[in-house]
């Protein structure tokens, strides 16, 4: 139970200060009148209490009365709670008038105070009978002749309805004597919720101070309910809803507070209440705040309760100040002004180049919603200022006992105001989804904006709500078409919801134009391949295609479509090209860029074409004018080849340029193929803190690319265990036969190969060849398998089969003609061959690597160390041996610098061997550090905590804190304060 605290609060004890000096003066003759004054629940009842025990104590005769509500209209009711037990007032005549019983009563007073002096205690004058009060004023004009001391409260809150004159209005200053009672502080408040709970977290402390919103009254009623649920623990809250508190003493002081302040104020709480609920509504709690309509807070409330605005914002003002409501500056994310503006956060932009590449599991979960606007000062008001309550309990302990229907109402009211004071459409949307249907034109629109602004903000679970509730609306054909494909592929994105694909279905079946059926069926046909069915996805595509014959201009993103989506089973994939074949005049290629686009990555893997060729090809099919339906493929497989062709920038631009060019708010299969992209750049420029470092394995479709990559990253980062565990991951027995099963193997191999065990590792390599042979893709630029293959080959004591496998993927590599497929092959045949032809062979590669883009480093430290290795092996003085060994030290510097921990292991090994005697690289110093640990280093340095650099560089917080460790050892430091005279002084 609450305990109050012997210190009360200071303005408490300067009132008791004064009524004692007002008792003090009265037992002396000099009577008077000390009025206490404050809002509800601010003590005054307390107060008067303990004057009246203080004055019974100094021998005072104590007369009582409190005033309620159902007294105001019996004459007298006040004085005679005040006079009913004198005995000069029984014989009183009740029929008698007001003045003469005035005066009789205050004859029996006089009398009375003249034998004893008198404490008249009046609590909430306020709400005493218009006779009593009148009595209770003439009584205070003549107290100075009496041993009299007249003590009253009266309530001084602003309220919305006008107020009556208060009780000294018509007395004059020097008769009156009057102490307001503030709001409690928060330090205070803080101390009596201490008292009741001194384990208390400092969190759960501030949440008990907000809710009690300033009152004694509100705080007092809190721990009483509080202190029947227990003890707080560390990461306990209070809760948000008045139901959750037992006995109810809470929700019941409330209710006793709005009963306080008049039907006019309790309306407009009940509508502000009904408005921050509608802005803090769950489906929307992670966007940011409404904004101000143009008219303000108060003429909105006072339209809604039918009240004086000038009072309704008297009240808003006086509330704040009492700590009943809060006034927060938030940016909004739903207006177009704020989403145009300029992003100066430090959290990037989704699709940067520096953004990681999450598993498929990962991009579902999030594949619309990636773009955030962020900005200082984007509105124009410099922000959006929100009135709320100061705790949502304290909000729904004003909403208790307010039906469903009635809220609903109001918060349809609420949107209909905000609709014509020009809100924001994501502020009226709120207030629409805790609304009954409208029925009316204009909410259809309303919510649909909104849920493209959230989209474009990065929250795709407001976006769902907004277009859920929008189909309880009055909906055209044309319309319910194209919010279900909206909605359908949004829920399909996330995966939380079994709806996506019917209403995508649904979609498909309503009559809608050529545009918007192709829209709905690529939508279906993706989400369709995202579960595994591919043939199903395919097959919607090619039905809508028939539908649409003789359309060539809708039928081309079908197509493309399907060939995009067949890629994930072979079986598929080629009734696909045969129902294409047939379907397409043979006589020409086909018109859509994208189309042509295809073609040549095909050509590229089935090694056909150069690099350069295949390249020249699609700059000029990127400089045709493109359907905007399909540019997200011709942008994604330019991207896939450009990444093939070791033109890295360029394929990132491309990459950027197709996510940036898709409506997030449409599934297309692009958008899998763009992220798979950028995956197969990170990994080529071995930046592997841009690949997830677990990626899930419950995935419906087997492993996939981002999978492949990641394993590998394990196997180059010396991270065994994690490795085995996600190569083990997989039944790929079950897996469909797709392009990244094969990736996958090919992956397999490598941790496999990593591990000694290689005849596993060419078991992988070669069954990726097998599947791959069969789709005609033959070139080494999407898994080199041969190489592999031939190294395990040459591991298992089988040279002859290990160079020719190695001369045929030399063969291939110099048709595409890139260094770092020619490089890697003449490496590897280099390193099957052996002897001086092989250290030739080895030196070739170098050398062609030596004048590559920096791109192909990794490739270059792996020459490098099979130079060293060879010619180590064929030297035959010391000459030849200290040239190796430059070769090997010079690639164990490389691999250092690029943070290539597999790769620095050999060739440290290949210099032991050699007989070399130190390591070839600093283990210790600024110098050691590996890039990824210099730049979460920097960041670190610039004051960002772990959480902060993990957001900046989409990682595991666990990774950077891995990073830091490293990196402190490596520095000999023990503390981030350390960090810059460690970086500096290396």
């Amino acid at each position: 139970m609450f305990e109050p605290r012997r210190d009360r609060p200071r303005e408490h004890r300067e009132a008791a200060a004064l009524l004692a000096d007002g008792a003090a003066r009265a037992r002396t003759g000099e009577g008077g009148l000390v009025l206490v004054r404050g809002a509800t629940g601010t003590g005054r009842t307390t107060v008067l209490d303990a004057a009246a025990q203080d004055a019974a104590a100094h021998g005072m005769r104590v007369l009582r009365a409190r005033c309620a509500p159902g007294d105001t209209n019996i004459p007298f009711a006040a004085a005679l709670q005040l006079l009913g037990p004198l005995p000069e007032f029984v014989g009183q005549d009740a029929h008698a008038g007001e003045r003469e019983r005035a005066a009789h009563l205050w004859r029996a007073l006089s009398s009375y105070a003249a034998k004893s002096p008198l404490l008249l205690a009046v609590d909430d004058v306020h709400l005493a009978d218009a006779a009593s009060r009148r009595w209770l004023v003439e009584a205070a004009r003549h107290a100075d002749r009496l041993q009299l001391l007249l003590a009253v409260t009266e309530r001084s809150q602003y309220d919305v309805d006008p107020p009556v004159p208060g009780f000294a209005h018509s007395l004059p200053p020097a008769r009156v004597r009057t102490r307001t009672l503030p709001p409690l502080a928060p330090a205070v408040a803080a101390g009596h919720v201490r008292s009741a709970f001194p384990t208390a977290p400092d969190a759960w402390v501030d949440d008990c101070v907000r809710a009690a919103a300033g009152s004694p009254l509100l705080l007092r009623a809190l721990l009483d309910d509080l202190g029947a649920l227990g003890a707080p623990g560390r990461n306990s809250t209070i809760p948000d809803t008045a139901a959750a508190l037992y006995p109810g003493a809470y929700a019941a002081a409330v209710q006793w507070w709005l009963d306080s302040a008049g039907p006019g104020t309790k309306e407009v709480a009940r509508s502000l209440a009904a408005l921050d609920e509608g802005w803090d509504h769950a489906a929307v709690a992670a966007g940011g705040g409404p904004d101000c309509p143009a008219k303000g807070f108060g003429p909105l409330l006072a339209e809604r309760a039918g009240a004086d605005p000038a009072r309704v914002t008297g009240w808003l003002t006086a509330a704040a100040q009492l700590g009943v409501l809060c006034l927060s500056v938030e940016t909004c994310r739903d207006c177009s002004v704020c989403l145009a503006a300029p992003a100066v956060s430090a959290a990037p932009v989704a699709y940067s180049a520096s953004a990681p590449v999450p598993a498929r599991a990962h991009v579902r979960s999030r594949q619309l919603p990636e773009r955030r606007a962020y900005g200082a000062d984007p509105h124009p008001r410099g922000g959006v200022r929100r009135l709320h309550y100061a705790h949502p309990l304290l909000r729904d302990a004003v909403l208790s006992g307010v039906p469903t229907a009635r809220r609903r109402a109001a918060h349809r009211a609420a949107a209909e105001a905000m609709v014509h004071c020009g809100a924001s459409t994501g502020t009226v949307a709120r207030q629409l989804l805790l609304a009954a249907p409208v029925g009316a034109t204009w909410t259809p629109s309303v919510l649909r904006e909104a849920a493209s602004n959230a989209v474009r903000a990065g929250r795709s679970d407001d976006a769902v709500a907004f277009l859920r509730r929008a189909l309880d609306e009055p909906l055209s054909g044309g319309q319910r078409q194209r919010l279900l494909t909206e909605l359908g592929s949004l829920e399909c994105a996330g995966q939380e919801s079994a709806a996506g694909i019917p209403r995508l279905r649904e979609a498909l079946r309503l009559p809608a134009t050529p545009q918007d059926k192709v829209r709905a069926a690529v939508a279906l046909g993706t989400a369709l391949g995202w579960r595994g069915s591919t043939r199903a996805a395919v097959e919607v595509l090619r039905t809508v295609d028939g539908e649409l014959a003789g359309r060539p201009e809708a039928v081309g993103p079908l197509r493309t479509a399907s060939i995009v989506l067949s890629d994930q089973d072979q079986t598929v994939r080629e009734e696909v090209h045969r129902w294409l074949s047939s379907a397409d005049d043979p006589s020409s290629e086909p018109a859509d860029p994208a189309r042509r686009a295809l073609r040549v990555r095909y050509e590229a893997t089935a090694a056909v074409t150069s690099a350069d060729e295949a390249m020249r090809r699609l700059h000029a099919l990127l400089a045709e004018p493109a359907d905007p339906a399909t540019e997200p493929f011709l942008l994604g497989t330019a991207a896939a080849v450009a990444q093939w062709a070791d033109r890295l920038g360029e394929a990132e631009r491309l990459v950027e340029r197709g996510l940036a060019g898709q409506r997030r708010d449409l599934l297309n299969p692009m958008h899998d193929a763009l992220l798979n992209v950028r995956a197969d750049i990170a990994a080529a420029r071995g930046e592997y803190a841009r690949l997830p470092d677990e990626p899930p394995v419950e995935v419906p479709n087997g492993p996939t690319n981002v999978h492949a990559h990641t394993l590998i990253a394990l196997v180059e980062t010396e991270r065994p265990t994690e490795a085995a565990r996600l190569a083990n991951g997989f039944d790929l027995g079950a897996a469909p036969d797709s392009w990244e099963l094969n990736r996958f193997l090919y992956a397999r191999g490598v941790q496999r190969a990593a591990v000694g065990d290689q005849a596993g590792a060419l078991h992988d390599f070669l069954e990726c060849g097998r599947r791959q042979s069969a789709r005609e893709v033959v070139s080494p630029v999407v898994t080199p398998w041969r190489s592999a293959a031939a190294e395990c080959r040459l591991a298992l004591g089988g040279p002859d089969e290990a160079r020719e496998l190695a001369q045929e993927e030399l063969r291939l590599a110099r048709v595409w003609g890139t260094p770092r497929t020619v490089g890697r092959a003449l490496r590897v045949l280099g390193t099957v061959t052996g002897g001086r032809k092989g250290w030739e062979l080895a030196e070739e590669s170098v050398l062609l690597l030596r004048d590559a883009p920096a791109a192909v480093e990794r490739e270059l430290v792996a020459a490098l160390i099979a130079q060293g290795r060879l010619l180590a092996a064929v030297a035959d003085g010391s000459g030849g041996r200290s040239r190796a060994r430059d070769s090997l030290r010079e690639a164990a510097d490389r691999a250092e610098r690029l943070g290539a921990t597999r790769l620095r292991t050999l060739a440290e090994a290949a210099l032991r061997d050699s007989g070399a005697r130190r390591p070839a690289v600093a283990r210790t110093g600024s110098r050691s550090l590996t890039p990824s640990e210099r730049r979460i280093a920097r960041l670190a340095l610039d004051g960002l905590t772990n959480t902060e650099i993990a957001a900046r560089l989409y990682l595991a917080r666990r990774t950077v804190e891995t990073h830091l460790t490293s990196t402190y050892k490596k520095l000999g430091i023990r503390r981030r304060s350390e960090l810059k005279e460690a970086l500096d002084g290396g």
